[in-house]
């Protein structure tokens, strides 16, 4: 059994697209558009064969999320501590924060975290 793919909804949905490919290498399918459900969406798929759905759809709002339950992060493996300590250097020298690290954490994981740009948190790690 594996997770065959995680979506997330977009105000920006070719931005988005651009992100993901740009700084993460993903590969990205034709675009999906339902032109009666005011729906479109691409599968953006990495390397390692994980795939991630961006959507925008007419109607959906954000609504503000920090501190209750639900999705909070991406995690994305980059191989090497090494690779963590670039690709945070990558992301800041590219005008987006980084919300902490990279550091080595309480439970062990070495990561960095960041936003992407709608400011959806994604941690960078081994």
């Amino acid at each position: 059994m594996k997770i065959e793919h995680v979506a997330i909804w977009v105000k920006d949905l070719e931005g988005m697209r651009e992100f993901y490919e740009t700084f993460f290498n993903c590969k990205s399918n034709n675009k999906y558009h339902n032109s009666e459900k005011k729906f479109e969406s691409y599968f953006l798929t990495f390397e390692s064969g994980a795939r991630l759905e961006i959507m925008r759809k007419e109607g959906i709002v954000k609504a503000n999320l920090e501190d209750q339950i639900g999705w909070v992060h991406i995690a994305i493996s980059l191989g090497s501590e090494d690779a963590v300590n670039q690709m945070s250097a990558k992301f800041k020298n590219s005008g987006y924060p980084l919300i902490n690290g990279p550091r080595r954490t309480g439970d062990g994981y070495y990561e960095s975290v960041i936003k992407d740009p709608e400011g959806n948190l994604i941690e960078l790690t081994i």
